[in-house]
């Protein structure tokens, strides 16, 4: 199944586990695939450039999560940790006959899902690119860690990923914007999903990544908004100095989500190292 968005992205879908699979994509034929998994939001992240990169000949995935965005499905605490996300991942790239190395690009929690299909090799993943994605032991944030094994009702799900939206935006949030990133949380079950996925945070998934990054002989790009209050541009410059074959790009005066703010200059980073 397909639908075109008012922007000429398409909305596709396949089956994974039974269950629908949503991505944004272009339509086009190019070879070289780019694979691109959100975090605590979804795919809505990379709609500001996708054009620009299928322009570019790249042929870019934004992938919805299980129980996320508009993906069918719902995460509990066990298949909404990061080993297990990347397991579901492999299995999107398998439904997609995806075969050979593939690009990846994580944002938010999907730098961690990224970081591992890298490390563990469920994917043979030729080049990563991470765009203010957590690290270390950056995370969960505040906002998100203190939903952990409460009880929450709906209203507060809600107001707290306004609050989280809003200030991830920055100098982007209009009330247009803002509704589109809120819009999936209006069904519970993706409230339910998002709770899972809060819930099953944790930085040893990325702690334990790094002995293996550090001899990673494969390209990193990292891409930061510098106005970032959730994870914080320190950290990309620890994980720079750090892991071999790693590049920076801070992009100033934007926040935890900069491909709002600065899309084309995003998109000519991501275009420039993909395509190297």
């Amino acid at each position: 199944m397909s639908e075109t968005t008012e922007t000429g992205v398409l909305r596709t879908a396949v089956q994974v586990d039974g269950r629908t699979a949503s991505c944004l994509t272009v339509e086009q034929d190019g070879p070289a695939v780019l694979l691109l998994l959100h975090g605590t939001y979804w795919s809505r992240v990379w709609l500001p450039v996708l054009g620009r990169l299928a322009e570019a000949g790249l042929r870019p995935l934004a992938v919805d999560l299980p129980g996320l965005g508009r993906s069918g499905g719902e995460l509990t605490l066990e298949t909404a940790t990061v080993p297990a996300l990347a397991d579901w991942v492999a299995r999107f790239a398998s439904a997609l006959n995806l075969s050979g190395p593939i690009a990846v690009a994580g944002h938010d929690i999907g730098g961690a899902v990224a970081q591992h299909l890298l490390v563990h090799g469920q994917l043979e993943v030729s080049r990563l690119a991470l765009v203010n994605s957590v690290l270390y032991d950056s995370w969960p944030a505040p906002h998100v860690a203190r939903f952990r094994g409460s009880e929450v009702v709906a209203d507060d799900v809600l107001a707290a990923r306004r609050e989280a939206v809003t200030a991830a935006l920055t100098s982007a949030a209009t009330e247009q914007r803002i509704a589109d990133y809120l819009d999936p949380w209006t069904d519970s079950r993706v409230r339910r999903s998002w709770m899972a996925l809060a819930g099953a945070a944790d930085s040893r998934y990325t702690l334990d990544l790094v002995p293996a990054l550090k001899r990673s002989a494969t390209p990193k790009l990292l891409i930061w908004g510098e106005e970032d209050d959730f994870e914080k541009v320190e950290y990309a410059e620890r994980f720079a100095s750090e892991i071999p074959r790693t590049t920076l790009i801070r992009i100033p005066e934007a926040g935890h989500i900069p491909t709002e703010n600065a899309p084309g200059q995003i998109a000519r980073a991501l275009i420039d190292f993909f395509t190297a």
